[in-house]
């Protein structure tokens, strides 16, 4: 099934139950009021979800509306966790390369992982704010998963059953705040601003065998000021599917109901045509694209994001229609 959280004026909205195609929707309203209220008793209400769900799919909902997302928060509009992985080594690699940075040997048996703000996230149709381009705006095109209880030392192969909910996330980085930030040998802070989910966040059930092994085996697509930069495979270059990302919380603490966990950029390798290298799959965000082009020609060319530029990620399904709705934003200055 397909949910979404509607403004109310509320902190934590009104959960909604969304049809397949996206066309309608229908309040959860007798079921549960939020989709953490599901989350915390999800064996209990998610049958009852369910069966609004195939009702309202039928086109027998008696009080189905039209569904907008420029009226969703994120689905879970506040989280008790936010964590964000780095799932594809690509995306090191690319990065490290382009500072003449060896990889370390044990970003390969484990992810990279930093804890995020989870207190104010943004809608999938809500402004960007930022108070200068010259903290380096940068959007980041990632698949997120939200969990239900997952106990301390659960293996990644329990951990997939976890899995409650699948989303696209658009989690925004200032690059140019970074460095100083890593400098103190503490992790990410200031350079990590609210991070933007799709409008619908969608049951592993509904993803049928495009979801697999902790994987969601789709293209998701960036377009930057309405060009498209990316198409990137979120599945097959996955490093570490999603069992693993959670199980890394898990090695020292219980995962609670409501956690969300990002996948990082999403990044494909390069592809050898003519004995040169070519990204024919493009780029899920700027620093990727920069260091490619320090790569190839010794310094980036491609600025950051500006005040008024617009960014969408979009992924569709096997049958071309959108599968959890669009992040479609736009950058703009707050004052100071």
């Amino acid at each position: 099934m397909k949910l979404a959280t509607y403004k109310d004026g509320s902190r934590d909205g009104q959960l909604v139950v969304v049809s397949r195609d996206l066309s309608t929707a229908h309040y959860a309203t007798g079921i549960a009021h939020t989709l953490q209220q599901a989350l915390d008793d999800w064996n209990f209400i998610s049958p009852q979800l369910q069966d609004l769900y195939v009702t309202l799919n039928q086109g027998k909902a008696r009080h189905a509306f039209p569904f907008d997302p420029a009226q969703c928060m994120a689905p879970l509009p506040r989280a008790y966790q936010w964590a964000d992985g780095s799932a594809y080594i690509n995306h090191v690699e690319l990065v490290r390369l382009a500072r003449n940075s060896e990889v370390p040997a044990n970003y390969y048996t484990e992810p990279l992982m930093y804890q995020g703000g989870s207190d104010d996230f943004l809608g999938p149709r809500d402004a960007a704010p930022f108070r200068d381009e010259a903290w380096g705006i940068d959007f980041e095109s990632e698949i997120a998963v939200v969990t239900g209880d997952v106990p301390m030392g659960t293996t990644p192969e329990r951990a997939i059953d976890g899995i409650r909910l699948i989303m696209i996330a658009n989690d925004w980085s200032l690059r140019n705040l970074i460095p100083d930030e890593l400098a103190k040998s503490f992790g990410f802070f200031q350079s990590k601003p609210s991070t933007a989910f799709s409008p619908v966040a969608v049951t592993p059930d509904e993803l049928g065998d495009t979801w697999s092994g902790g994987k969601l085996h789709l293209t998701i697509q960036t377009q930057w000021n309405g060009r498209t930069v990316g198409l990137c495979d979120a599945g097959e270059e996955m490093t570490f599917h999603f069992g693993q990302l959670v199980a890394h919380i898990c090695k020292t603490r219980n995962v609670r109901a409501g956690s969300i966990v990002g996948s990082g950029t999403i990044s494909n390798r390069a592809v050898e045509k003519d004995g040169k290298k070519e990204w024919v799959k493009g780029y899920s965000c700027i620093a990727e694209k920069r260091a490619i082009e320090t790569i190839l020609d010794g310094k980036p060319a491609t600025a950051y994001m500006k005040f008024g530029d617009t960014i969408r990620i979009e992924i569709k399904g096997k049958d071309g229609q959108s599968v959890f709705g669009a992040i479609d934003q736009t950058v703009v200055e707050v004052e100071r």
